[in-house]
């Protein structure tokens, strides 16, 4: 059976290839003629041409590179729309992900540098972009082009699609340009038909054939023509139960025989007409329904949750068929060259024995430990081993890798960069500038801004005081930790967070439709399914915490609760799980801020020495300021004075006499108050940003902001107690203050031109402040910004204002210092008269969250009744406040920008709104020519990779 099998899939033959003596260089290249396949040509390295690395803690061979053609040949072409590959050709590369997809490309790469790629075709996007304009029609001459491309495979193979004597069976892939983990269809074993298992069956044994038959009844049956798998899968469990038997593969052949009609029985209950049996029909509808899925629910759920836009479309790709179901001889495993959670130089995934690749990618089987494979077929994990080894080194990345051993052979099935979490791509990148993979500038570009996004996120306090809360431990999928209230279903999850609340998402496994839910989640756990599950891949991706295969607990989805042992989990209660270990634990449990590590702070310190771009904080007070600094804030770009005056009650009743005062000698007096705790607040930023420079924002919030919630008459009986006036007086007060529209009102430099002793007041306790420090031996740079200018004339009075209380101060306490004033622009016409401004600005700060509200005429408060919708309909591509809008708020910014530094050519100009912390945002900013960007704490390191990613 095995050497027919051999003929029938993988007939050898000779071929030329090219032996690459340097790998680094393209052009020193060997022709010579190679053996057959069966010599296992991608092992062969002779002794000159291997190398030895130290990987940590391992050394392992290096073998050199084997090359058929150029990488970079040929030229892609947009006419022409199938790609042949396999057998020392490919008409690809890995350069041509948009035109083939990554797994398109990269599988023509594999071929080229001589791996074991069983040969294929690529449809391209393109093809599928004119797919969707014809009316999800196949285009014009694509099908026989498709026909052209597959007979050269069936050449290559010596066997055919639908020839009973010499079968050839397809796996049909999506691939689109950027990895889509789940998100689009795969059918593997087409080709069959009851002539065509029948002839298999007499080649490669009966129960090898039939469990591929029914795999592809139920496969064809749910991608291609909807029917829900749920109707196979029942069919399946409900014989295992008869049978009793826990296991797939403990079924015999006469089983399977039985199930393959049962399966035909729900194909015509569902669709109304038969199974159709031939094969080239089976790959045409194959085909539509890889187009088709690309613009499903759920691949367009999964582009809009990541921001993906601009491709064409999926490829799909045709391969023949090699199988991981051909008994304990063959197995099937997903692998990354490197630990994708931790980062650690090690081979990490999973394998199944005599099992199919969708068994392990969508988490249908628990699988085992790449030892299995180490143990049971040595050769096969050698040349796997060898074949990372490769692929890490052309790539220069760490690798995900899907393969197939066929009776001990192994076939490369994809490759593609691996998703990694945040701490893992961290140490990855370290590790491979020390390893001499990639230089320091490079590597910058390993490492996402999300990535540190992650680092960045809270665990949990003391990991050793829930150990008596454990209840269950599974496989830790995806690191972190995550405290919120089970939910059993991705709806439930969409529409609790919708409401505010943190959830924990409770699956038996999921499915590309809970990506909703998924997303919405803190955390994921699942009772099945691997470290390569579909719930792994998804939450690391998004630096989710996800624990996966827990074998403790056993979901009830319909009654929602979770059996753990003898406890019950009902849907609302709260659990925490810590990703990193796989604990499962009852209850909330504490969590604390995240730190630098080691890793962390030398790769910082390569992308600081790239940067342009400065990156400096939004802090309003001293804690928050030393937060920013350690994070390698480089200054304070915005403190807001408003929020200091909530820190106690004596602050905030000083603040509604001074709104509430009728008089300026009232207001005068509340201000007294107030001073020294502005003072104090002050002191303690300047001392933790010693030598940094600290700009501070005169108050800018409407009044109201101050005073208490509720009904009128709780406020007007807190007014009359805090304050001591009567109710009468109080609600005339209140009468005068109120406002229509309170953000377009008396707000910013409008409260202290009309209260002139309210800027007084903040400037005195900023000098002050600056001058005891100084005096105290610390370096004070502050910075004093005027919010809301419309005007020059505005500017000018508040500007006037604050050097008078300077030189007053000064005289007081017979020392000065040097500052600098400027102003926010954050309205639309400060942007357009930014020349008159500058002179008297020293600097400008662009508010960008104000001056994104009043261009778009949009309210911050009110935008999340209309702003789903535009999403949805694409009026707006992302949300303004989030992502800078640069066709207008950035063309604000840089015409504000040219004209400031026409009047003032030293003019400090940065930004300070939430865009500071934007990736995207923080490129423009730093292509407009700004000098510092301003954002909160935590996402300082954040800016500073992105700032260091726009020079690379």
């Amino acid at each position: 059976m095995s050497s027919m099998v051999k003929d029938i899939l993988i007939r050898p033959t000779t071929r030329i290839i090219v032996v690459k003596e340097k790998f680094e260089d393209h052009h020193q290249i060997n022709i010579r003629a190679a053996q057959p396949c069966s010599a296992r040509v991608s092992r062969r390295w002779s002794t000159t041409a291997r190398a030895t690395l130290s990987h940590g803690s391992r050394t392992r061979p290096i073998p050199r590179a084997i090359l058929s053609t150029p990488v970079s040949d040929p030229t892609p072409t947009t006419k022409k729309r199938v790609f042949t590959f396999g057998k020392g050709r490919s008409e690809g590369n890995k350069g041509m992900k948009s035109l083939l997809g990554g797994k398109g490309a990269n599988l023509a790469e594999m071929a080229s540098i001589g791996l074991s790629v069983p040969p294929g075709l690529t449809i391209s996007t393109e093809a599928c972009q004119e797919y969707q304009q014809v009316g999800k029609k196949l285009p014009e001459g694509l099908w026989d082009e498709i026909i052209e491309g597959l007979n050269i495979v069936e050449k290559d193979m010596g066997a055919f699609l639908g020839d009973p004597s010499k079968p050839l069976l397809l796996s049909v892939r999506s691939g689109a340009a950027i990895s889509m983990p789940g998100m689009m269809d795969t059918v593997l074993n087409l080709g069959l038909n009851d002539e065509v298992v029948a002839g298999l069956a007499a080649k490669s044994g009966e129960r090898f054939a039939y469990d591929s038959y029914r795999r592809f009844l139920d496969m064809f049956g749910n991608v291609v023509m909807g029917i829900p798998h749920s109707l196979f899968d029942e069919k399946l469990e409900t014989m295992k139960n008869a049978k009793g038997i826990n296991l797939d593969t403990d079924l015999t052949a006469a089983d399977l025989k039985e199930l393959v009609e049962e399966y035909k029985v729900v194909y015509f209950e569902a669709k109304g007409e038969n199974f159709p049996s031939d094969p080239k029909k089976q790959l045409e509808l194959s085909i539509k329904a890889v187009f088709d899925s690309w613009d499903s629910p759920r691949a367009n759920k999964y582009r809009s949750i990541n921001q993906i836009t601009g491709l064409k479309g999926t490829a799909v790709n045709i391969q023949c068929m090699v199988y991981g179901n051909m008994g304990n001889t063959s197995g099937t495993g997903v692998l990354f060259t490197r630990n994708p959670s931790t980062g650690e130089n090690k081979l990490y995934g999973e394998f199944l024995i005599n099992a199919q690749g969708e068994d392990v990618v969508a988490g249908i089987r628990t699988p085992e430990d790449l030892n299995t494979m180490k143990n049971c077929m040595p050769e096969a994990y050698k040349e796997l081993v060898e074949n990372c080894e490769i692929l890490e080194r052309h790539y220069k990345d760490m690798m995900d890798i899907e393969f197939t051993v066929q009776e001990n052979r192994l076939w490369m099935l994809q490759c593609r960069s691996g998703k990694r979490t945040g701490k893992g791509a961290v140490r990855i990148a370290v590790d491979m500038v020390n390893e001499g993979l990639v230089d320091t500038r490079s590597v910058v570009k390993m490492v996402e801004p999300q990535h540190l996004d992650q680092l960045l996120h809270p665990q949990f306090e003391d990991p050793s005081s829930y150990k008596d809360h454990v209840i269950a431990k599974g496989l830790p999928a995806s690191p972190g930790a995550a405290v919120g209230q089970v939910v059993f279903c991705a709806e439930d999850a969409e529409t609790w967070h919708a409401q505010g609340k943190t959830v924990i998402l409770v699956r038996t496994e999921t499915s590309p439709e809970d990506v909703g839910g998924m997303h919405a989640a803190v955390g994921i756990l699942t009772a099945r399914g691997g470290m390569t599950s579909h719930a792994a891949v998804v939450a690391r991706g998004w630096g989710k915490c996800c624990v996966s295969g827990c074998p403790d607990i056993r979901v009830n989805e319909s009654e929602k609760v979770v059996l753990v042992g003898d406890k019950i989990v009902k849907e609302g209660d709260w659990m925490s799980l810590n990703g990193s270990t796989g604990e499962v634990i009852f209850g909330k449990q504490p969590l604390a801020p995240p730190a630098m590590t080691g890793d962390l702070e030398v790769f910082m310190a390569w992308a600081d020495q790239i940067r342009r771009l400065k990156v400096m904080a939004n802090a309003d007070t001293p804690e928050d300021a030393l937060t920013a600094r350690n994070n390698g804030a480089e200054g304070i770009g915005l403190c807001r004075t408003e929020h200091m005056f909530f820190a106690s009650d004596e602050r905030i009743k000083a603040v509604r006499k001074m709104i509430m005062a009728v008089t300026v000698e009232q207001r005068k007096a509340a201000l007294d108050l107030l001073l020294p705790y502005q003072r104090a607040d002050f002191e303690g930023i300047f001392r933790a940003m010693d030598g940094l420079p600290v700009t501070i924002r005169l108050l800018d919030p409407p009044l109201h902001e101050f005073l208490p919630e509720g009904d009128i008459e709780q406020i007007v009986g807190e007014l009359t107690v805090d304050t001591g006036m009567t109710e009468d007086e109080v609600y005339t007060r209140i009468e005068k203050l109120s406002e229509v529209n309170p953000m377009l009102g008396f707000r910013g430099c409008r409260l202290g031109i009309s209260y002139p002793e309210l800027t007084e007041m903040q400037v005195r306790a900023i000098f002050q402040a600056a001058i005891l420090l100084s005096n105290q031996g610390y370096t004070v740079l502050p910075e004093i910004m005027v919010p809301l200018i419309g005007t020059p004339q505005e500017l000018s009075h508040q500007v006037s204002l604050i050097r008078g209380v300077a030189k007053k101060v000064f005289s007081e306490m017979g020392t000065s210092l040097n500052y600098k004033v400027g102003t926010m622009i954050e309205i639309p016409r400060a942007a357009l008269v930014a020349d008159e401004i500058a002179v008297e600005a020293e600097f400008f700060s662009f508010g960008t969250n104000d001056l994104t509200q009043m261009t778009f005429g949009y309210s911050r408060d009110d935008v999340g009744k209309f702003l789903p919708i535009y999403l949805a309909k694409g009026i707006l591509q992302n949300d303004p406040f989030e992502v800078l809008d640069q066709k207008g708020v950035g063309q604000l910014i840089k015409m504000a920008t040219e004209r400031g530094r026409a009047a003032r050519p030293n003019l400090k100009v940065g930004i300070c709104g939430e865009h500071g912390g934007e990736p995207s945002s923080v490129a423009f900013f730093a292509e407009a020519g700004l000098d510092y960007v301003s954002c909160s704490p935590f996402r300082v390191p954040i800016a500073r990779l992105a700032a260091a990613q726009v020079v690379v």
